[in-house]
């Protein structure tokens, strides 16, 4: 005899019954586009192009319409969803290393994932800045930090924001 559960969605969502279809309300992001874009769409910043309901890396066929990605709108606004901080005494040793790390971890996401990216690395008084445009580089920079240099790591996710905030230390 088995037992049937009724599941409840989680508290992000919001259920809204139309035409006997259920959709699903998500948290908020103002970067997200509201409307479906017109096909193709070119941002005039990186030159990614918006097809088949997302963005890639290649040409626009015909006459593209233009419009900012999330990822340069995110950049314009100098408005990051990742932040990575990195500290501690490795860090002083092995800066260059650290910094490389995390550009080829740039560069491999960002091939597939036009709009994750790398905002700035900046220098502060304790360790290392690291802003993202999107919460998922983040997280990949912190795991790559961890799996390579061992240390400590903590991921901490503001859901109402939509941002992630990631700490690693060694």
């Amino acid at each position: 005899m088995g037992m049937t559960m009724k599941l409840k969605a989680p508290p992000r969502f919001r259920r809204i019954r139309r035409n006997a279809r259920v959709i699903e309300d998500r948290v908020h992001d103002a970067y997200k586009s509201r409307a479906k874009l017109p096909e193709p769409t070119r941002c005039p910043d990186c030159g990614a192009v918006y097809h088949e309901g997302r963005w890639r890396w290649g040409p626009a066929e015909g006459a593209a319409h233009e419009e900012r990605c999330p990822a340069c709108h995110r950049i314009h606004d100098k408005f990051p969803a990742g932040f990575v901080a990195i500290g501690g005494d490795f860090l002083a040793t092995h800066r260059d290393d650290i910094v490389g790390l995390i550009r080829n971890i740039e560069e491999r996401e960002k091939s597939e994932h036009p709009l994750e990216r790398v905002m700035a690395i900046e220098d502060e008084a304790d360790g290392l800045l690291v802003t993202t445009t999107d919460l998922h580089l983040a997280r990949a920079i912190g795991d790559a930090l961890e799996h390579a240099y061992r240390g400590e790591l903590e991921y901490h996710y503001n859901q109402e924001d939509r941002l992630l905030r990631v700490h690693w230390m060694r």
